[in-house]
């Protein structure tokens, strides 16, 4: 690549992280912005139930949030096992302002038995951390023809339940529903503006170093891209050919093989096991999908050095060129079964939303991750032959790790952070979240992501860069 080329290739870069920028904040705003912190409704075995609400009967029910913004409140409720008439007003208190900041009315006869209540407000109440507000519930209702709330024993929320002016002893069996600050959020363009200024300067020393015929590790894989664009494209059409030779249907089995894998563990898992999981056949094409990506680039990249051995003992390629090329040959079957996995998603009705655009930093994720890999195994096997055995064991055991068609609420807490330390964990995650709930993940999410997909792709190199220069003597 000439110096005017780098230029073009800078400015294009420069741009693309700009509408990425943009683009992200709008689809991820809230996600970005806000963490969601439902709270648990404490209920013990002695609770009890605070009489019929009547007419005159005020419940009131102080509490301190511990989130910026209240979205909802729930309270549990008892209708006597009979239909009523007359309606239930709910109010939110400020204790400190001696004021009513959010009401709402509820029909007794929609109110169930025994039943957690959510009270939403179209307006959430905002910047309440820390302050003292409180639930106050009355009602028009009749003896005979009234509901009940239950109450718990008290716990350290600090403040009893008070009826009709005098505290009970207990509290309210009720939990609250809001969102909190995400540093992130609050200072996203500002972290922008600096990752902007770094890629910047990056550039800038790149189009300086070419100038001047200078070199850097940045320079020289640009270059080794731009040289052997040619030898890449052939060696991925070779592989992606050979994949698909003498087969009748050819190119079809990248459509079929995850819709017929789906067929039959959704018809053992959904039947035999019957998990509890929203979409399960979209739950477990995704989780097919992704792993089967990884375990085939993985499996094609550990032989590619091995397979290769007659070019690289005669002609000077950079060697990382052939593991590379596999993951990109793999990639492209990826592709293709993206194809019924989302005509799957519109049969079954499934909303999608802008955010399946964040479904493109998964796939890159997964895409650099199985290449880290694939490098650090191709170098093993070199060295190593038995590697690839080994591999086909532990990529049994990491797909029964991973949470293709079973959910993850199986797996006992005590094991989770144990369970959470599986990248294929959070790429799936990632991806189902993207494209079953229609928003983005909170940003830890996509931090967790990329560290993994790193630093297995800066490992991979490095191990793969420090035996290069023995290959040909093993191969």
């Amino acid at each position: 690549m000439n110096n005017t080329g780098l230029k073009k290739f800078s400015i294009i870069v420069l741009i693309a992280y700009i509408i990425t920028v943009i683009v992200f904040y709008h689809i991820a705003h809230d996600q970005i912005i806000y963490k969601t912190v439902p709270d648990n409704m404490f209920v013990s075995d002695e609770k009890t139930p605070v009489g019929e609400i009547v007419e005159g009967t005020v419940v009131l029910q102080p509490f301190i949030p511990q989130v910026d913004i209240l979205d909802s409140v729930s309270i549990l409720t008892a209708t006597y096992e009979r239909v009523n008439k007359g309606t239930l007003f709910f109010q939110i208190l400020d204790m400190e302002m001696d004021s009513v900041i959010r009401e709402k009315n509820l029909d007794l006869q929609d109110i169930p038995n025994t039943q957690k209540v959510v009270v939403e407000f179209e307006d959430p109440i905002k910047d309440v951390r820390g302050k003292e507000l409180a639930i106050k519930v009355t009602s028009n209702g009749t003896p005979g023809n009234a509901v009940t709330i239950w109450q718990n024993v008290n716990t350290d929320l600090g403040y009893d339940l008070i009826l009709n002016g005098n505290p009970t002893g207990q509290i309210l069996c009720f939990s609250t529903s809001g969102r909190e600050y995400l540093w992130f959020g609050q200072n996203y363009y500002l972290i922008s503006f600096i990752t902007g200024l770094i890629l910047l300067v990056y550039l800038v020393r790149l189009n300086y170093l070419s100038i001047k015929g200078n070199t850097c590790l940045g320079l020289r894989i640009i270059l080794a891209f731009t040289k052997y664009k040619f030898l890449l494209k052939q060696l991925v059409s070779r592989d992606f050919k050979t994949k698909y030779k003498r087969s009748v249907l050819g190119i079809l089995w990248s459509f079929l093989n995850p819709l017929l894998t789906m067929a039959v563990q959704y018809t053992v898992f959904s039947s035999l096991f019957r998990f509890d999981i929203e979409n399960f056949a979209i739950y477990l094409l995704i989780g097919i999908i992704f792993f089967s990506f990884f375990s085939e680039a993985v499996s094609m990249s550990l032989m590619s050095i091995v397979g290769n051995a007659t070019l690289i003992s005669k002609v000077y390629i950079p060697k990382y060129i052939f593991p590379i090329s596999r993951v990109i040959s793999s990639f492209i079957n990826f592709s293709l079964s993206l194809i019924p996995l989302m005509v799957f998603v519109i049969i079954t009705d499934i909303i999608i939303t802008p955010a399946i655009i964040l479904l493109l930093f998964s796939i890159t994720c997964v895409f650099l991750f199985s290449i880290g890999l694939g490098m650090l195994l191709s170098s093993a096997m070199v060295f190593f032959r038995d590697t690839q055995f080994l591999w086909n064991v532990v990529g049994m055991l990491w797909m029964y790790l991973t949470p293709i068609f079973y959910p993850v609420s199986i797996i006992p807490d005590r094991y989770m952070t144990f369970y959470k330390l599986n990248p294929m964990y959070h790429f799936i995650d990632f991806s189902r979240i993207v494209i079953m709930n229609g928003v983005s993940p909170e940003p830890s999410e996509y931090l967790v992501c990329i560290i993994s997909a790193i630093i297995m792709l800066a490992f991979g190199s490095w191990v793969f860069k420090k035996t290069q220069n023995n290959f040909v003597l093993h191969v």
